[in-house]
């Protein structure tokens, strides 16, 4: 494959754009080289300005489940252009949004709809310390909420000492509320509510993570998480930007059966456009201006055109459930994955929650931040660019989920899985 035009392109953009990208997740930088530029998708395709066509399992980082340009969004989206951009006032469209969050994620009684996964993770910690009069957030090390100041922190020198902060620009004052704890750790989660319970505002967790790769709760772990926060009066806040309505209709609260306080949405929630929401019980909801004092506001919140291609995705996901398909064609891409790299003599395991997944060059089990650190990176970017010269698009860092879209076929899978066996066995 030649990729003149990207390098091209991308060596343009360096010079306009730090880093030459708008989020350092494009960058490559863990798997080296330049990233493709991308031109154009087309259900489960991607072609970038090389002409080079690709299967796509990044999927616009998880919104795009039914594939890019589906006819019913793309309809949506065309219909609300005809009528405006933005007012900034109140629209139909954005009750219809929220009625369908309303019916789909059962914890949620009422919604604030935002612009970014990240500005609802930021609202939910401010609501939950302004409903519960309290200070400290809890995190874990590994789950990513957006680059809100006082989640950009790494552990102190235990598991149940406060934060510090691990980016520049983020102050020792604003991380000092935050409690960074183990993933999948019960008994770190029980000493910290031991320590610090009455001072504990709410607890934040990816109920399936995949900022560190596909990890996936132990149910002990889930459990701890509600009995303790119940238990203190603090709030249990499941991040779902990522999870909501991708791995059940419902979201991962639907298929672990536990019920959070807040629940915080993004990416399929507005069908690839730039949105975000969180929401929850009535009696924490509206403790958020205007019908309490908790401040929270935006002036692009509610777009139409997000909006619409929000609803349309979510009516599509009720009315026509991919969600079997999608079990179906992402348990044979993971087995496949799996076959091929054992097959190959490669030290790898395949994580799965529905169509989202990792291959971790990792014997595994994958638990935690500190299991999924001792992966072999090097691997995985030769892994990574055997399959992009062999049109297949993956995430460009070990530490990311792929998406498996209602829109890939079973010859993408099967393409992908003799693609990923040549590559695998010429590592």
């Amino acid at each position: 494959m030649s990729y003149e035009n990207s390098k091209q392109i991308f060596q343009a953009a360096q010079s306009l754009m730090p880093g030459g990208v708008n989020s350092p997740a494009r960058a490559f930088g863990s798997v080296g080289g330049t990233p493709l530029v991308i031109d154009r998708g087309e259900g489960a395709y991607i072609y970038d300005v090389d002409g080079n066509r690709l299967i796509d399992y990044i999927q616009s980082w998880g919104p795009m489940i039914l594939g890019h340009k589906h006819p019913a969004v793309m309809t949506a989206i065309e219909q609300a252009l005809t009528k405006g951009f933005s007012f900034g006032a109140p629209t139909e469209g954005e009750n219809e949004l929220a009625e369908l969050i309303i019916d789909a994620v059962a914890s949620v009684e009422k919604v604030r709809l935002v612009n970014s996964g990240t500005e609802a993770t930021m609202s939910a910690i401010r609501l939950a310390r302004g409903f519960t009069g309290r200070d400290i957030i809890v995190k874990f090390a590994g789950n990513y909420h957006g680059h809100v100041d006082s989640l950009l922190v790494a552990a102190g020198s235990s598991a149940a000492t406060l934060a510090v902060p691990n980016s520049p620009g983020v102050t020792a004052g604003t991380s000092k509320d935050t409690l960074i704890l183990t993933y999948n750790d019960c008994q770190g989660v029980r000493d910290a509510f031991a320590s610090h319970g009455d001072r504990i505002a709410g607890v934040i967790f990816e109920p399936v993570v995949g900022n560190m790769g596909c990890v996936i709760p132990d149910s002990e772990f889930l459990q701890t998480l509600r009995e303790c926060t119940t238990a203190s009066g603090s709030l249990l806040i499941f991040d779902e930007v990522m999870t909501g309505f991708r791995v059940a209709y419902g979201g991962a609260q639907q298929i672990w059966g536990i019920t959070p306080d807040l629940t915080t949405l993004g990416k399929i929630v507005g069908g690839g456009m730039p949105i975000g929401a969180y929401g929850g019980r009535v009696d924490i909801m509206d403790h958020v201006l205007p019908a309490g004092k908790v401040f929270q506001a935006g002036t692009l919140s509610g777009n139409p055109i997000a909006c619409a291609a929000g609803s349309a995705t979510l009516r599509e996901l009720r009315d026509h459930s991919p969600y079997q398909r999608l079990e179906t064609l992402s348990q044979k891409l993971a087995t496949g994955l799996q076959e091929a790299a054992d097959a190959a003599k490669q030290v790898c395991c395949v994580q799965r929650v529905g169509s989202m997944m990792t291959l971790f060059f990792n014997s595994g089990p994958v638990r935690c931040w500190e299991d999924a650190s001792a992966s072999d990176t090097e691997s995985f970017g030769r892994y990574f660019w055997g399959l992009i010269d062999k049109g297949v698009y993956m995430p460009c860092s070990q530490y990311e989920a792929l998406f498996v879209s209602a829109a890939h076929s079973e010859d993408d899978i099967q393409a992908t899985l003799d693609a990923a066996t040549t590559v695998l066995a010429d590592l």
